[in-house]
């Protein structure tokens, strides 16, 4: 069975393999995607065994699915930290020859901000993806979520920097995307990043900008699915 983006199969099989990392007494940030979904789930499993952890959402979505299958929820203000976070990407750099190694690309779902916030806090952070999400740089789009009333000068901000910014459109209504902070998202194209580093300096000192979709220096580990086994890229 195929998704577009990856195979079903390689997908769960990276989220299971995260999850066996959570142990007792443990708080897990749990990130938002089709893949991180098959972590929960797997969570949620381990849970119903006995396991005693507490889940922090980076998302609605993440959060309902964490209710239902019964992971224990709490904040990111009400613990003393997080001990690990699991979470997907939209492109992650794997070539071990660069500098950029294991930076990844966050934000198709709109969620990067909560997601940075509670993958930074993590003392491990491990990114979960199929092969697909694999490329020797970074070239997609980078989703910046911005306050409504600034996307206008966020975009002019984003032409001076060579790159193409377009407010995300809802798929379901009319008018654009809108978070769960109340912002907006600009996917701003840069081409091939060369140096992620560097472009994630610039988008975080344009005014208006909440979070950007670029997390450098952030991941320790990718598991990813393939055929059967799951490979691990530690940094």
């Amino acid at each position: 069975m195929k998704t577009e983006g990856g195979s079903t199969d390689a997908k769960r099989d990276a989220g299971e393999r995260a999850a066996e990392e959570a142990e007792d007494g443990f708080v897990v940030g749990l990130g938002t995607g089709s893949t991180t979904a098959h972590a929960i789930r797997a969570l949620g499993r381990a849970v119903d065994d006995g396991l005693e952890i507490r889940g922090i959402p980076t998302s609605f979505q993440s959060r309902e699915l964490a209710l239902e299958v019964g992971v224990p929820l709490t904040e990111l203000d009400a613990v003393d930290g997080v001990d690990l976070a699991i979470d997907g990407a939209d492109q992650v750099v794997d070539d071990p020859d660069v500098t950029a190694h294991g930076a990844l690309i966050k934000g198709g779902g709109g969620a990067h901000a909560r997601e940075k916030l509670v993958d930074a806090a993590a003392d491990r952070f491990i990114v979960v993806a199929d092969p697909s999400k694999l490329s020797d740089r970074l070239e997609r789009p980078v989703p910046l979520e911005v306050r409504p009333d600034a996307h206008t000068v966020v975009a002019e901000r984003i032409r001076e920097l060579d790159g193409e910014p377009t407010l995300r459109d809802a798929e379901r209504k009319d008018g654009p995307v809108v978070t769960d902070n109340g912002n907006l998202i600009l996917d701003c194209a840069f081409g091939p990043i060369d140096d992620p580093d560097a472009l994630a300096t610039r988008l975080s000192g344009i005014p208006g900008v909440v979070e950007h979709g670029l997390f450098v220096g952030l991941a320790d580990a990718t598991y990813v699915g393939t055929e059967g086994s799951v490979e691990v890229r530690r940094y």
